[in-house]
This record gives structure tokens, C-alpha cells and sequence, in this order.
């Protein structure tokens, strides 16, 4: 059996949920608006791993217009909102872009993240994640989501793979 950081050896692709992986789940309300805090910890890795080179989407069920635009400003390659068939989503970008199941790592934390998680390469998520996809997660971080779980599974990534803090860490 393949381990999880044997699986990391072939990762090019990242693909995130949002609410419980870059955000810690909590959804305040402001004049109507939902708001969302995103860890800096996790920005740092996303546009590192970024101009690295490596492909980054997010699949996500929320709608925040703001969000996208912070992810895309970190390099993310496609925000995808109101995803209600994660599956779906996923099978659109793997043919759009592709993406070879095995070089793709997936981090979730409840059951809409469930398909995709089956399908790809290495499926990860935060601590808090549901039981349900504890159950199937190659990698159980332990980190909380929104807390730096994202910058766990791409720093394993990049150090698996000598890509971790070289001399281009300081470039930008």
C-alpha cells in the first residue's frame, strides 16, 4: 500500500474547499453580508505553491464574490462558487485542464467533499473534518481548518518534493 507521503512524490495539482478548510467554519454577518476570515498562513503556501508553478482550484458551495477575489489574487487558478455537485465540478476541470486523478490532492471536511475525495490522488482534511471523510482522508491534518491546514498539506507537499524553502521562497 502506497503511502501518504510516497502518494505527495507526483502532486502538481491542488484542489480546496473553502468553509472548513480555508475558513474555520464560523460565518459572521455584517449588514447582511456573510464574512469570512482566511488564515495568512494558508495565502503564503497557495501563492508559493503559485508561482511554483503548480495548479490550484477551489470548490466550494458558498457564494462570497470577495473570497474568489482573494483566492485569485494568491494565484488560485479557478475559484468555482454554488458548487452543489462537487464531483462534477471536478470532472469538468480534470478535462479542461488535463488533470491526472493521481497528481491531484484534495483537502475537504464534510460530505459534499466526499466523491471528489474518492477520486482523486490523495485526499486530505483539517482535524474537525466530519467522520465520514476522516474516514477516507489519506492524511488527517492536525491542524484545524481555517487555522493553517492548508499550509500543512502544501508544505508536506513541496518538502516531499525539494520544493520547500529554496532560494525562491525569498525571491518574492
Amino acid at each position: 500500500m502506497t503511502s501518504y507521503k510516497e502518494r505527495l512524490n507526483t502532486v502538481n495539482t491542488f484542489v480546496f474547499d473553502v468553509d472548513g478548510v480555508l475558513t474555520n467554519s464560523t460565518i459572521m454577518l455584517y449588514k447582511g453580508d456573510f464574512m469570512r476570515s482566511l488564515n495568512s498562513k494558508d495565502g503564503y503556501a497557495l501563492q508559493y505553491a503559485s508561482k511554483l508553478g503548480y495548479k490550484i482550484f477551489i470548490i466550494t458551495g458558498g457564494n462570497s464574490i470577495d473570497v474568489k477575489e482573494a483566492l485569485e489574487g494568491l494565484g488560485v487558478k479557478e475559484v468555482h462558487l454554488r458548487s452543489s455537485n462537487k464531483l462534477n465540478v471536478y470532472k469538468d476541470l480534470k478535462e479542461k485542464h488535463d488533470l491526472i486523478d493521481s497528481e491531484v490532492l484534495y483537502m475537504g471536511d464534510d460530505i459534499p467533499d466526499y466523491h471528489v475525495m474518492k477520486t482523486v490522488g490523495v485526499a486530505t482534511c483539517p482535524q474537525d473534518a466530519c467522520v465520514e471523510i476522516k474516514q477516507i482522508s489519506h492524511y488527517q491534518s492536525p491542524v484545524l481548518g481555517g487555522n493553517g491546514c492548508v499550509r500543512d498539506v502544501i508544505e508536506q507537499t513541496l518538502r516531499v518534493q525539494g520544493k520547500w524553502f529554496t532560494e525562491q521562497a525569498f525571491e518574492w
